[in-house]
C-alpha cells in the first residue's frame, strides 16, 4: 500500500527524479500524490488527487519547480487509508511550522490519543490523516535537534509504519520502518528510498534492506540506528539480478496482459529449484506436526488449492488459513509445527502477522515469495523464490501460477516423486506456450464481448479446481467490476442456484479427472434453469454454450485453468473502459491491517 521515494545526492533535478520514480511505483497507490522538496530554508509541497501516471512533467513546471537546482526532494503516492481522498489528506504532510515534511506508509494505531494530546497542547491540524501526528511529534520535540526528535517521536508510535522525514533547515533525510517495507538504493554519492526497487532500478542495482525498527540517517555521512538498542548498526550491500525494462511495459498496452503473457516463461522459472533444496523442504513438511497453509486474497486461494494437492498427491493432510484468521488458530500450533506462507510481495501484512504468532510458538515458518530481501524473506527459516520478475498489475496473474507450481512441485516432492512432478510442469508450460497466441485471446475477447453488460457471473469448480473458482472470481471482480463469486460445483444446488436467471453466464472449471462427470452434472443443472454455461475444460461438451479449450494437464489443471479467467477478466475490463492495472480501491502490496 501507497508508494514512497526519495533521493539525496548529487543530482540537481531532484523534484523530476522523485516523480519519475513515484510513476513506477503507482501501482502502490493511486488516489492522490505529492512530492516536497527543499530550496534555501523552505521545504516546498505539491499535492494532487488522482493518478501520478497522468501528470506532464514537460507541462508541470508552474506547479513543481523543476529548475529549483535542488538535490534532495521525497514524494509519496497515496492509497488511502485514514481520511478522504483530498488534497488535504494527500503526502507529504507538514508539521504545524512547516518546518518538517514526512511521508508515511502504514497505520499508527494509537494515532488518536496522540493527536488529542497534541490538540491539547494548542496544535492545529489539517488533515484527517495519522501521518500527520508524526510530523507534529517531531515538531514538540524539535529542541532534541532533528535526529532526536525523530527518535522520540517514533517512540511514542504503535502501530505499522515505514516512514520519510526532511527538515527546512540542512540537507538530512532519515526513514525507518517497523512493518512496512523501505528499501534504500546506494548509488555513487547518491541514496535513493524507496517502497520497493522499480523506483531506483534504472540508476542502481546495489540495495541495502531497512529492518524493522531500524532508521536510516543520510547528511555529510550515512548512519544506520537500531532503534531498540540506539547503537549503530552496520548493513550490507546486496547487488540485485533484475533490469529496468523487465519493469517495464514494453510493447503491451497494460502490465496484466504483458503478465499473463510471461507466464509462458515464469511457470519453467518457478519450477527450476535446487532439487536438494525441494527435498529438504519436504522432509521438513513430512516431519511436522501440523503444517499450515497461509496466504491472503489471491495467495490464500492458492494456498487452498494446495491443500487439495497434498491431500491427492501425497496423501497428507495440510490445513489452510488465511493470513487474517490464522490467529484464531494459534491454540494448534507448537514448536513443532511448520507454516507455509505464500505472498508476491513478501510484505502483506496480515501474513506478517500470521508468521509473527508462529514465531512466537516456536514454529518454523518456509515462505514462498517473488521478492527477495522482504521482510517475509528476512525472517524464515526456509524460503522458495518464485522467479516472476516484477509484477506491477494489481491483479496477480504471473506470480499465481508460479506459486501454485511450486507448491505442486513439493506435493510431489512429499510423495517422493519429484521427478515426475517437475515433469508434468514442465510439459505444462510448454503447452501454455502454445496456448497463449493472439488467436487464443481473440476468442476470449469474443466472449468478453458477449457478456460484458451482465451484473453477475458465477463460477464453478470441483476438488482442485473449486479454489480456482474462488480465485476466478477475485480476477473477474478485481477488474471487470462485474459482481462474481465462486462455488464448489455441489454447492449450488443447496442455495445459490436461485441466483441463476435466463442467460446468466456461469464459468465451469472442468478437469479430466475424478470430479469430471459431478461438475458437469452441476453445469447442467445450472443450464436447465436458464444458465449460459462457459466450459474451461481440454474436451468440448453438449452442456457448453461457449468453450475454452485448455490443454490436458493432470494435476496442474488449475494452472492452466485460471489463464483463461485471467485473460476474460482483463478483455472485461478493457470492454467496460476500466483501468486493468489500477484497478478501483485497490493497491498491489497489501501492508496495512
Amino acid at each position: 500500500m501507497c508508494g514512497i521515494f526519495a533521493y539525496k545526492g548529487d543530482k540537481k533535478n531532484a523534484p523530476e527524479l522523485v516523480v519519475n520514480g513515484l510513476k513506477k511505483l503507482e501501482y502502490r497507490g493511486y488516489d492522490s500524490w505529492g512530492v516536497a522538496y527543499r530550496t534555501g530554508n523552505e521545504i516546498k509541497v505539491y499535492k494532487e488527487i488522482g493518478k501520478i501516471g497522468e501528470f506532464d512533467i514537460k507541462a508541470g513546471n508552474e506547479k513543481i519547480d523543476f529548475s529549483a537546482n535542488c538535490n534532495l526532494a521525497m514524494g509519496h503516492s497515496r492509497w488511502a487509508t485514514h481520511g478522504g481522498v483530498t488534497k488535504e489528506n494527500a503526502h507529504p504532510h507538514y508539521s504545524e511550522d512547516k518546518e518538517i515534511a514526512i511521508v508515511h506508509n502504514g497505520i499508527i494505531e494509537n494515532y488518536a490519543e496522540l493527536k488529542k494530546d497534541l490538540i491539547e497542547k494548542g496544535y492545529k491540524f489539517r488533515s484527517e490523516t495519522d501521518t500527520e501526528v508524526i510530523a507534529y511529534l517531531i515538531e514538540d520535540h524539535k529542541d532534541l535537534g532533528f535526529t532526536e526528535s525523530v527518535k522520540k517521536a517514533i517512540s511514542m508510535l504503535q502501530g505499522r509504519y515505514a516512514i520519510v522525514v526532511m527538515n527546512a533547515h540542512n540537507d538530512a533525510l532519515i526513514a525507518a520502518r517497523r512493518g512496512s517495507p523501505i528499501i534504500i538504493g546506494k548509488g555513487k554519492n547518491e541514496y535513493f528510498i524507496a517502497s520497493d526497487i522499480p523506483a531506483f532500478l534504472e540508476y542502481t542495482r546495489e540495495v541495502i534492506y531497512l529492518d524493522d525498527n531500524q532508521m536510516i540517517i543520510i547528511e555529510d555521512e550515512v548512519r544506520f540506528v537500531d532503534l531498540e538498542t540506539n547503537k549503530e548498526v552496520k548493513k550490507r550491500i546486496v547487488k540485485i539480478d533484475l533490469d529496468a525494462q523487465s519493469a517495464e511495459k514494453g510493447e503491451f498496452p497494460h502490465f496484466m496482459i504483458k503478465e499473463i503473457t510471461e507466464q509462458k516463461e515464469t511457470i519453467a522459472r518457478a519450477i527450476n529449484q535446487d532439487p536438494a533444496k525441494i527435498m529438504e523442504i519436504a522432509a521438513a513438511i513430512k516431519s511436522a506436526y501440523g503444517t499450515y497453509l497461509v496466504g491472503c486474497g489471491t495467495a490464500g486461494k492458492v494456498c487452498l488449492a494446495a491443500s487439495y494437492h497434498f491431500a491427492k498427491i501425497a496423501k497428507r493432510h495440510v490445513n489452510f488459513a488465511f493470513g487474517s484468521e490464522f490467529p484464531s488458530l494459534q491454540d494448534f500450533i507448537t514448536d513443532k509445527s511448520l507454516v507455509v506462507a505464500v505472498s508476491q510481495s513478501g510484505e502483506t501484512a496480515d501474513t506478517l502477522d500470521a508468521i509473527e504468532v508462529a514465531k512466537k510458538k516456536g514454529a518454523k515458518v518456509l515462505s514462498i515469495i517473488n521478492v527477495e530481501g522482504s521482510s517475509m524473506d528476512r525472517i524464515s527459516d526456509y524460503k522458495i523464490y518464485i522467479k516472476a520478475g516484477p509484477e506491477k498489475a494489481v491483479a496477480s496473474t504471473k506470480a499465481t501460477t508460479a506459486q501454485m507450481a511450486i507448491l505442486t512441485l513439493l506435493a510431489y516432492a512429499c510423495a517422493g516423486k519429484l521427478d515426475e512432478g517437475k515433469r508434468l510442469l514442465v510439459e505444462t508450460a510448454s503447452r501454455i506456450n502454445d496456448m497463449l497466441n493472439p488467436r487464443y485471446e481473440a476468442h476470449i475477447q469474443k466472449l468478453a464481448q458477449q457478456i460484458k453488460d451482465w451484473e453477475s457471473i458465477y463460477v464453478i469448480g470441483k476438488g482442485q479446481n473449486y479454489p480456482m473458482a474462488l480465485e476466478a472470481a477475485i480476477k473477474l471482480q478485481e477488474v471487470s467490476y462485474i459482481h462474481a463469486e465462486g462455488f464448489a460445483g455441489g454447492e449450488l444446488k443447496h442455495g445459490p442456484i436461485a441466483l441463476i436467471s435466463k442467460g446468466t453466464p456461469c464459468i465451469v472449471l472442468v478437469a479430466n479427472d475424478e470430479t469430471k462427470q459431478d461438475i458437469l452434472s452441476n453445469a447442467m443443472e445450472i443450464k436447465s434453469r436458464g444458465g449460459y454455461i462457459i466450459g474451461i475444460a481440454p474436451e468440448n461438451n453438449d452442456v457448453f454454450d461457449y468453450w475454452i479449450k485448455v490443454p490436458e494437464s493432470g494435476n496442474a489443471s488449475p494452472i492452466v485453468n485460471i489463464i483463461p479467467v485471467q485473460i476474460l477478466a482483463y478483455q472485461l475490463a478493457i470492454l467496460r473502459e476500466n483501468n486493468p492495472d489500477m484497478p478501483r480501491n485497490l493497491a498491489k502490496s497489501v501492508t496495512v491491517k
